[in-house]
């Protein structure tokens, strides 16, 4: 049986509050999915003493903000200044991560990390789960009380903040879903700093 696989965001959670979350949940592994993986402000998530932590708790650690990150190194991601999400997802950084994780679930149940406590404030949820659905499915998000957003929860909270509607007679559900996901990429996806060249 393939493992688990869940997101969550880090946020400004004490380390044993968030350890706890993952050990609450059966997570065994980490996948680090952002592209700079330390925090000014929360310094319990900088990447080293991050990993040691995990260690010590009994959770594996891996960094692979470079193939999953919101920031990409790649030219061809990008439309204009912004990251284009699609664009991404063909890319062969892109496709290394995903494999990667799906590797991974032959022997952990992994959550993928990154800052934002909110999954609809987050890459993980517009380019890497929604993304990379084919290769690793629909994965439920841990909320901070512990409980999880399913895939489909998180997708009506979606259709509701990008303003489509539950039902339509006219539009089909995966309709709705592409454009509330295009609204998600337009106010999350990384935009380059003006004058700044990869």
């Amino acid at each position: 049986m393939p493992g688990q696989l869940l997101t969550i965001g880090h946020s400004n959670h004490p380390f044993e509050t968030f350890a706890g979350l993952l050990l609450q949940n059966g997570i065994t592994a980490v996948a680090d999915v952002r592209s700079t993986p330390h925090s000014s402000y929360n310094p319990q998530f900088n990447r080293e003493p991050l990993a040691a932590r995990l260690s010590d708790a009994g959770i594996a650690y891996v960094f692979l903000g470079e193939e999953l990150g919101a920031r990409r190194l790649e030219p061809e991601c990008y439309r204009g200044d912004q990251v284009d999400f699609l664009l991404t997802s063909r890319s062969a950084l892109f496709a290394r991560g995903l494999k990667r994780v799906s590797e991974g679930l032959k022997q952990f149940d992994i959550a993928l990390m990154c800052a934002e406590k909110d999954p609809l404030e987050c890459h993980r949820t517009g380019l890497v789960c929604r993304r990379g659905a084919s290769h690793l499915g629909r994965p439920g998000h841990i909320r901070p009380d512990g409980s999880i957003e399913t895939c489909d929860d998180l997708e009506t909270r979606l259709l509701d903040l990008a303003g489509q509607p539950r039902t339509d007679l006219f539009r089909s559900l995966e309709d709705r879903l592409d454009e509330a996901y295009a609204w998600l990429e337009r106010r999350i996806a990384y935009r380059k700093p003006a004058g700044k060249r990869l």
